[in-house]
């Protein structure tokens, strides 16, 4: 099994757009202001853009979904997306479980969060054998 996207569906889809092409995000659909369709630079995953004006009845608490996009030199990203005048919820900050981590929301208010792990995403020192 292998994850293919990730849905977010939005009032602001212009506004949404924007912040992941800031992000390095590209572009593979653009039938904006409906719908967009995205693509990570590394990797085969994808993001899309939804436009709907409320979510869905019943759904969860904002904090329950965090998009996660790890990067080779997260610090100089950081760097690179605050001249842009994106702003950071958390700085890049280590953490015990061996990745470096950075936090901020999309238009949306979801959290995303910015990583290096490399190894230790997949096989940190206390995988299970």
């Amino acid at each position: 099994m292998n994850l293919n996207q990730v849905t977010i569906y939005t009032a602001k889809p212009l506004e949404t757009a924007e912040f992941f092409t800031k992000l390095g995000l590209i572009l593979i659909v653009d039938s904006l202001p409906r719908y967009a369709r995205f693509e990570c630079p590394d990797g085969d995953s994808t993001l899309s853009i939804q436009h709907a004006e409320t979510r869905a009845a019943g759904s969860v608490s904002e904090q329950s979904i965090v998009l996660y996009f790890e990067c080779d030199d997260l610090d100089g990203e950081v760097t690179r997306l605050k001249s842009l005048g994106l702003d950071f919820d958390e700085d890049p900050t280590d953490r015990d479980w061996l990745w470096r981590q950075a936090y901020l929301r999309d238009p949306n208010d979801n959290r995303i969060c910015l990583f290096r792990a490399g190894e230790n995403r997949k096989n940190p020192p206390w995988r299970v054998k």
